[in-house]
């Protein structure tokens, strides 16, 4: 889990670094650029993401949030992980 907005932040930048770019930090986006529209990522990196995602924070992501308003840049990345943990931690209400 992740201790705040900018610790996650921190990390998903770090995974993207790593794993997408190569190691190649210079070649990092900007938060809110598309890494679809700028060739950083393809369908298997989009899955890479998925599985960083759903290992590190202990959440799923499912078939339908599999679009690019969820994962294609780092901003989306955050807000989408910030409203599944958060849904996550409240208690179901009974109706």
């Amino acid at each position: 889990m992740f201790k705040n907005e900018q610790q996650l932040r921190s990390d998903i930048r770090q995974f993207v670094i790593n794993e997408l770019l190569m190691g190649d930090a210079s070649a990092m986006l900007a938060d809110g650029e598309s890494f679809l529209e700028t060739g950083t990522i393809d369908s298997t990196g989009v899955l890479e993401v998925v599985m960083f995602l759903e290992h590190s924070y202990s959440m799923k992501v499912d078939d339908r949030e599999l679009v690019p308003e969820n994962l294609d840049s780092v901003d989306n990345i955050v807000q989408f992980v910030m409203r599944k943990t958060q849904r996550l931690q409240q208690p179901e209400h009974v109706a």
